[in-house]
């Protein structure tokens, strides 16, 4: 909102000397935000000036320009820039007469853009100064040709300074409002805070104004049939007619000035009228020629398919929820957003019917939405208008309109009044100190709920206040402690830093989700932040809810579409999952929930691959989503009053939350290693991530098991299945105490799943389940005595089946072994030539080491064969030749 210093003025008195810097410094006092300081970008001497005459001189070009001598100071006085009276001055334009009064920039003057005023020769003269059209004032778009005073209502000497006599010396401050503080959307509403500011006194003009209603009335209906939240959608309906309005008549120019200011362009002095009267009085209006108008008025929701021309010229095809003004020829305005194109005040509009109406918030932010077509109005009917000040704004109207535009106010008019009545708050004593920390005096508190507008009664020792009817946040005990404290001033609250409590840390959890963070980001790795809503087909394709093992040997009912595997580089169909869908999403085209952190991260990527930045490396701590199927959520309800729920009614709350795990996302492009003298480049792959997992399992104390996994948006044989034990005392997500569970994935991305997000072949990417790993680190540690004797190291090489994993066959040669084996190693993977088809050696690298002795050759030979032979009993392994 923007107020001009000049209309402030007129509802308090400023200091001398008050600068916009001043008044912004006043309003952040009681809580307003300070945006910008708006000013005409013109200095002078820019005056009056008189065309004494005028010569066209054809050029060469065909054009034919007019060097005009103009006076610009009375008599034999000097100009304002210490030249002659009269200057020689070119002009383009045509549409002025000897004598017509003009205004002249003179040399040293400077415009908008900016754009320096000097004597400079052109077309064979010297032309000392322009003569300016308004758009080169900056007064509007005008630019046909130069601005008569005449057009404006002016009849000012020559030579007087045209800078105050335009408005152009007016200044603007802006602020901005937050969607609570609608009355704030009105130079009436700022002016009241500045009041509240700096103690002056405040001339409310609503009070100003005497509202006569009208004799013969015209009819209108409020037919709201499918109110939104049961709410009417017009609760306020005030009309007026004025008759024998001159549409030549000019609007002032204080009055284009100021409108200038706030970021309104003048179009005509009726619509000028009621735009200046919606910024004064905070209530948006709007202008019917009333010879168009085919009947009475009548409010009503749109129909199914019917459609509306609006002032724009764009016919629009309405919603039943959209709330009309019609007549009988149908549609004449969309409420609270924009008139239409039949009803439209025109150059030949002589009566007018003034309409100042109070509708519901809801319908018009919907529809201003719904739409693309927001307003001034709408913006402020979404924050809520007075509903008592619409007849004021109507009679402000009319006055106007018969002091500027020539017109009669006629007795035709309506008023519909049904605005609900501000309901009483008991405040108790002792209330608002209690809250707010700070000792305020009976008199404080009443004083500044006077101040704000509010009615106090006393009601058993305790005040009861009834909000004004520009406060519709004022519902409750707190929002009027809130407004005390604001009154009285922010600046009295001191600021104390509460003492934490001694004994309290980091929990667990916390401790924990710190260091994973710190362990990645010490790795190279970079923190980002995503939104939590994905698409959903993003949900479908990495939020599976069930082992991809599983999925893939066709071993469980998803209950949904199958995940085809056959291709190592496609899918067809994505695995449906469970996912919640938000009512009102921000962006229509990702209105669900995440179930995992991969999308979001591969989109964050994918953006800063656009900017240049190739090699990524960026990671996620966050919840997802993750509903079971067939589960209704929310649907508890909190108990009344203020005590706390009982254990059952706890227990309902809880479960009607949607199940949110805590994940952690890798996601990693481009180079793992960058190229360097001495080093070459080396690629992220699935390496990458699951170094990262076993980084995130080394932070947390934890081992993870890794096997080969299948996940519907991973490459084949490029997926890590991670797993951890958990210990025997937790429960996590319905798994039995003590059990191994999948914990996550790492692997590299299915090309086409990574083209589809226009990155590289090659996407290395984590998952890591965080809260099933916390719950192992919270267990007891086994810890492992160092070994001081010296160890035997042997080497096996194991020919099994293709299918058999790497990690299940180390696993069972480990089992086998027995506790002598102190670590085991798989150091190659070979396929080729000595090795039949179907078939794999595995080659592990075994070191023993026994507790008290050195262990002899035989002994670690014994233990090895002990492996073996459990390997080829599990898996038919044998030893590779």
């Amino acid at each position: 909102m923007r107020v001009p210093l000049s209309w402030l003025g007129e509802f308090v008195d400023l200091a001398p000397g008050t600068t916009p810097e001043d008044v912004h410094a006043a309003l952040v006092s009681v809580g307003l935000e300070e945006e910008d300081i708006h000013r005409f970008q013109v200095s002078g001497p820019i005056v009056v000036g008189e065309v004494l005459e005028f010569v066209g001189e054809e050029q060469s070009n065909g054009k034919t320009i007019n060097w005009c001598q103009v006076r610009v100071a009375p008599g034999d006085e000097l100009a304002a820039d210490g030249g002659p009276a009269i200057h020689g001055i070119i002009c383009g334009a045509h549409n002025f007469a000897v004598g017509d009064k003009v205004v002249v920039t003179l040399p040293g003057a400077s415009l908008p853009g900016p754009f320096p005023i000097a004597a400079r020769k052109t077309y064979g003269h010297v032309s000392d100064g322009m003569i300016a059209s308004a758009r080169e004032l900056g007064l509007g778009d005008e630019h046909d040709g130069i601005l008569l005073l005449a057009s404006l209502g002016i009849d000012a000497p020559a030579g007087t300074d045209a800078i105050p006599l335009l408005g152009l010396d007016d200044s603007a401050v802006e602020i901005n409002v937050t969607p609570d503080r609608g009355y704030a959307f009105s130079v009436r509403g700022v002016a009241r805070e500045y009041s509240h500011a700096t103690g002056v006194p405040f001339r409310d003009p609503a009070l100003a104004l005497t509202v006569v209603a009208p004799v013969t009335r015209f009819p209108v209906t409020i037919d709201d049939q499918a109110p939104i939240r049961d709410r009417i959608g017009a609760s306020v309906f005030i009309t007026r007619v004025v008759r024998g309005v001159d549409p030549t008549r000019p609007t002032p120019a204080w009055m284009i000035a100021r409108l200038g200011l706030v970021g309104i362009r003048s179009i005509s002095l009726v619509v000028d009228v009621t735009n200046y009267v919606m910024f004064e009085l905070g209530q948006p209006l709007h202008g019917y020629d009333l010879d168009k108008l085919a009947g009475g008025i009548i409010v009503r929701r749109a129909t199914t398919g019917e459609k509306f021309t609006t002032l724009d010229a764009v016919t629009r095809t309405l919603n039943v929820e959209d709330l009309l003004i019609t007549d009988e020829s149908g549609p004449i305005g969309l409420a609270g957003v924009m008139g239409g194109a039949s009803t439209e005040i025109s150059a030949q509009t002589v009566n007018v019917l003034v309409e100042a109406a109070n509708f519901d918030p809801v319908s018009i932010a919907r529809s201003a939405r719904r739409h693309k077509l927001p307003s001034e109005a709408s913006k402020r009917f979404e924050r809520g208008v007075d509903p008592r000040v619409a007849a004021v704004a109507a009679a402000r109207v009319v006055q106007l309109l018969v002091d500027l535009a020539g017109g009669v106010a006629d007795d035709l008019g309506s008023v519909y009044d049904e605005a609900p009545v501000p309901q009483p708050i008991l405040l108790p004593t002792g209330f608002v100190s209690g809250l707010i920390g700070l000792a305020y005096t009976g008199d404080e508190v009443r004083d500044a709920l006077v101040d704000v507008g509010a009615s106090l009664a006393e009601v058993d020792g305790d005040l009861q206040v009834t909000p004004p009817s520009w406060r519709p946040d004022l519902t409750d005990k707190w929002t009027l402690a809130e407004e005390v404290a604001r009154i009285v001033g922010y600046d009295r609250i001191p600021s104390v830093l509460p003492v934490a409590p001694p004994g309290r840390g980091l929990t667990l959890t916390q401790t924990l989700r710190r260091t994973v963070a710190q362990t990645l980001a010490a790795t190279g790795h970079f923190e980002v932040l995503t939104y939590p809503f994905v698409s959903e087909r993003a949900n479908n394709l990495f939020g599976v809810a069930v082992s991809p093992a599983l999925v893939s040997a066709g071993a469980v009912d998803a209950g949904a579409s199958t995940v085809d595997v056959a291709s190592p580089l496609s899918i067809s169909v994505p695995l449906s999952v469970p996912q919640i869908k938000v009512a009102n999403p921000l962006d229509g085209e990702a209105p669900f929930l995440r179930t995992s952190m991969l999308p979001g991260l591969l989109q964050i990527a994918q953006r800063n691959r656009s900017r240049g930045l190739v090699d990524v490396a960026i990671y996620e701590q966050g919840l997802v989503f993750r509903p079971e199927a067939g589960v209704r959520y929310g649907t508890a309800v909190l108990p009344a009053g203020a005590r706390r729920p009982s254990a059952e009614a706890e227990a309902a709350l809880n479960a009607g939350v949607v199940p949110q795990p805590l994940l952690v996302g890798i996601v990693l492009v481009g180079n793992d290693v960058r190229h360097q003298p001495g080093q070459p480049a080396v690629a992220a792959g699935w390496q990458s991530s699951l170094a990262a997992a076993q980084q995130v399992a080394l932070a947390t104390g934890v081992r993870i098991e890794v096997r080969q996994g299948q996940h519907p948006a991973m490459h084949p044989g490029r997926t890590a299945e991670l797993f951890v034990t958990l210990p025997a005392a937790s429960v996590q997500d319905g798994t039995v105490s003590g059990s191994t569970v999948s914990v996550g994935f790492a692997g590299e991305l299915l090309p086409t799943v990574a083209d589809d997000y226009d990155l590289p072949a090659v996407v290395a990417v984590a998952e890591i389940n965080l809260g099933l790993v916390f719950a192992q680190a919270g267990g007891d540690l086994t810890v492992t005595p160092i070994r001081t004797m010296p160890a035997a190291t042997q080497d096996l090489s194991l020919v099994v089946s293709v299918s058999v994993p790497a990690a299940a066959l180390r696993a069972v040669v480990a089992e086998g072994a027995g506790d002598l084996l102190e670590t085991i190693d798989l150091v190659d993977d070979y396929r080729g030539a000595g090795v039949e088809p179907g078939k794999k050696s595995l080659t592990f690298a075994l070191r023993f080491r026994g507790e008290e002795r050195t262990l002899t050759a035989a002994e670690a030979s014994a233990a090895r064969l002990s492996g073996v032979a459990l390997a080829g009993d599990r898996f038919g392994a044998t030893l590779r030749e």
